[in-house]
């Protein structure tokens, strides 16, 4: 029994052995390595967007009080031409925009009197086809050529006037000045004023000059020619020779 144990005993430790052998030898397992993360790619920065077409009504919608001559400029379509004129061409554009309250001190029914055409011509007569600077009017002549056409008296004449920093303008009946900066660019300027600017030729249209009187044809020179008293003396001469040819009697005839 003793030897049996021996026995058993021998072989536990051989099998042990040779377990921690066997693991001694064996190659060392590799460690784990965790997979390297993709590499993150940033995004180009957005470039800021291009600056949209510039709008008159939207910039007078931004500043306020200025719904009426934004009414306007749409029912006459005057928006869309300036549209068109700021994007499409260089040519600038200066505006005198009334506030709503230039609008509320016309004379009531002003604007529903005016036709269409007038209408047209009272929102361009706002309008100077080129741009200018407060600086640049100290220098400009006038009279001023607006949108609304001729600028000739009696027609839309427009005078601006500076003096120190106050800013004058003159239809011939409005009176007014410049009361704020509402814009500019370099390309637009919008200026606000106080007073609807009427030009002449739609609120006192003068009457056109009278025609001149037709001259006299030579024809009919001639026609009063042959009506002068030549044929009286024609006649006269007759009624001498009749005289003559009836002696005294005809002669106391002649007389009478």
């Amino acid at each position: 029994m003793k030897q049996f144990d021996h026995l058993m005993l021998f072989f536990l430790l051989h099998t042990s052995c040779s377990t921690l052998l066997t693991l001694a030898q064996a190659p060392a397992a590799a460690p784990v390595v965790a997979p390297k993360a993709a590499p993150v790619v940033l995004a180009p920065a957005s470039s800021p967007a291009p600056p949209g077409p510039t709008n008159v009504t939207k910039i007078l919608e931004k500043a306020g009080q200025f719904s009426t001559f934004i009414r306007l400029l749409k029912a006459t379509e005057v928006a869309n031409q300036l549209l068109g004129q700021l994007n499409n061409t260089n040519n600038g554009i200066t505006i005198f925009a009334p506030s709503d309250s230039a609008f509320s001190s016309l004379k009531s029914g002003t604007l529903n009197s005016l036709s269409d055409e007038q209408k047209v011509e009272l929102i361009q007569f706002h309008i100077i086809p080129t741009y200018l600077s407060s600086a640049q009017f100290q220098t400009i002549s006038n009279p001023l050529r607006t949108q609304a056409g001729d600028s000739a008296d009696g027609k839309f004449p427009l005078n601006v006037t500076s003096s120190g920093d106050t800013v004058n303008i003159t239809s011939g009946l409005t009176n007014t000045s410049v009361s704020g900066t509402v814009y500019t660019d370099g390309q637009l300027a919008v200026y606000q004023i106080d007073r609807v600017l009427q030009p002449l030729q739609i609120f006192d249209p003068r009457p056109p000059a009278p025609a001149p009187a037709p001259s006299k044809s030579k024809k009919k020179k001639d026609d009063d020619v042959a009506d002068s008293p030549a044929d009286d003396s024609t006649d006269n001469s007759k009624a001498v020779r009749f005289t003559m040819g009836n002696n005294v009697g005809s002669f106391g005839v002649t007389a009478i």
